[in-house]
């Protein structure tokens, strides 16, 4: 199943994509958001693959991302073995675990900032994974019963404020900095195992990364178990694995994005997501 959030006819609604089109499920018994869903737990899920409602034209909706504010984003650093050989760095003995503040998230096709604080602007294509149950303390053997489905994602990074202090959130968090979708993807609909899917970056046609998820240093869940045996994992939390080589900031010279910028990431399974880089609004916000 590949279930979507999607727009159309002025609503936002959750949806099941089969081929070109997109089953409604806005108007069953099922709750309204892709995190109310989740929350509702497996009869809400398994409801949700046979459910029938109005068929959508994919042409005529737009794709949202799946889920539009996650509790929580978590992510890792430095976790292909290819990544770390280019980033001259010794292979972590744990995961090097990051957060990403909930407002970075944007569609799968929507426009991204180049910040007005830095011009150290990089792409890190990754696939990323959502929960779908409420967990802690998950042994590795049970992790995959947590899991609601993969996604594809961008862990768009500003670097110079990323590396200037220990923590990385600054240099991760910046609005519209988390490209997401386009469907979270259940695991029967890759075979149930994410450890053999290619992925790819491409910046303007050009390929940048391409890599397979089997390199990731800590798989999935790896990941599963070692986030839970902190905190409690909840339905809805996003974390993404981390990126293979091919980053913008170690090329020499690197090749920092710039507005006009075409970002694509496509995961074998997942589809791709496509995304432009803009230059940041001017006007300050205040509410």
């Amino acid at each position: 199943m590949r279930l979507v959030t999607f727009t159309h006819s002025g609503s936002t609604r959750i949806g099941r994509l089969e081929g070109d089109e997109i089953i409604d499920l806005g108007g069953s018994s099922l709750p309204s958001t892709m995190l109310s869903l989740l929350e509702a737990g497996p009869e809400a899920m398994a409801t949700a693959t046979t459910s029938e409602g109005p068929r959508v034209a994919l042409s005529e909706a737009r794709l949202e991302a799946p889920i539009a504010r996650p509790p929580k984003i978590l992510a890792v650093g430095l976790n292909y073995a290819d990544h770390v050989a280019e980033a001259n760095m010794e292979t972590p003995k744990v995961p090097m675990i990051f957060n990403k503040q909930s407002t970075s998230v944007v569609g799968p096709y929507d426009d991204f900032h180049w910040p007005r604080a830095s011009d150290k602007l990089d792409y890190e294509g990754e696939l990323a994974f959502v929960i779908g149950k409420r967990c802690r303390h998950v042994p590795r053997d049970r992790a995959h019963e947590v899991i609601a489905g993969y996604t594809v994602s961008n862990d768009v990074s500003v670097r110079d404020w990323q590396i200037r202090v220990p923590t990385f959130t600054m240099g991760k968090s910046f609005d519209t900095h988390c490209p997401l979708g386009p469907a979270i993807v259940t695991p029967d609909e890759i075979g149930g195992d994410p450890g053999h899917l290619d992925i790819r970056t491409f910046v303007n046609g050009e390929k940048r990364q391409d890599s397979n998820t089997e390199h990731l240093i800590f798989d999935c869940y790896h990941l599963v178990e070692h986030l839970s045996t902190a905190f409690t994992l909840e339905p809805g939390d996003v974390i993404s694995t981390g990126t293979p080589s091919g980053v913008a900031g170690v090329m020499k010279p690197p090749k920092w994005l710039v507005p006009g910028d075409v970002v694509r990431v496509e995961i074998e399974g997942l589809d791709a997501i496509e995304n432009t880089v803009i230059e940041e609004p001017e006007e300050t916000t205040l509410i």
